[in-house]
């Protein structure tokens, strides 16, 4: 009798734990069956926000609560090819060429970054793509995890599936961050320019694409060596950098 309890009692477990799996098994991908349509819905509608975004939104209200964000949509037209050419020869000199993944580059930042983590240093390299990046902006998080790299890989695939280069590099250009509070080019143009992102010339929109790995310094710290310097480089790559 004690037999029999016990067996029926391991079963009822084992039951439990497998409608627990295909229970979660099913929320993962509901979630994403969700994100794929948002995907399709921002392959032909303009976000009005992105996570990055919401997520600034709510830090900087915490010491005001009035705080807004400097954003205004432009499409893709009135974007100057300067800085389009600029950001791609900046971010992701292969963007019209990759699937959406540069493995080799991924390769090489999770080797440098480990060495840095051994020998104690913060400084971390990105080896990620436009779209890649377009991924985390418009719906995950800053954070550096292996969960989240995951999900950005698969809405990558997703975005890349979805989207044309046109449209991904549009999107890109609206929802990146250029400052504290300052998103996508037109913002941008306006903070530090007081220009249209349509009338930007070389000079300036090298110097924006110079600021992107780390906005919210350069947004204080305008006249370093350094962005003075890259500056100076990403103008002369402008003319060789292809766009869709």
């Amino acid at each position: 009798m004690t037999t029999r309890r016990s067996t029926a009692g391991h079963w009822t477990v084992k039951r439990t734990v497998l409608a627990s799996l295909m229970a979660l098994l099913c929320l993962i991908i509901l979630y994403e069956l969700w994100l794929f349509c948002m995907v399709v819905w921002y392959a032909h509608r303009n976000p009005a926000s992105s996570s990055v975004m919401r997520e600034q939104l709510a830090e900087l209200r915490e010491d005001n609560p009035r705080a807004a964000l400097k954003f205004t949509w432009v499409d893709y037209n009135q974007i100057n090819n300067n800085l389009k050419r600029a950001v791609v020869g900046a971010e992701d000199s292969n963007f019209v060429e990759h699937d959406g993944v540069e493995w080799e580059a991924l390769r090489k930042a999770w080797e440098y970054n480990q060495k840095q983590a051994e020998e104690g240093r913060a400084k971390m390299r990105g080896g990620s793509t436009i779209t890649q990046q377009l991924a985390k902006n418009l719906f995950l998080s800053g954070s550096r995890t292996y969960l989240r790299k995951g999900q950005e890989l698969i809405l990558t695939f997703m975005i890349e599936w979805v989207m044309t280069k046109q449209r991904i590099l549009e999107l890109y250009l609206n929802v990146a961050e250029w400052g504290t509070g300052v998103f996508g080019a037109e913002a941008a143009a306006q903070h530090y320019f007081n220009t249209s992102a349509a009338r930007l010339g070389p000079a300036q929109a090298a110097r924006l694409a110079a600021m992107l790995p780390n906005p919210r310094y350069y947004d204080k710290h305008r006249g370093t060596s350094y962005l003075n310097s890259r500056t100076g480089i990403l103008q002369r790559r402008i003319p060789q950098a292809e766009i869709p």
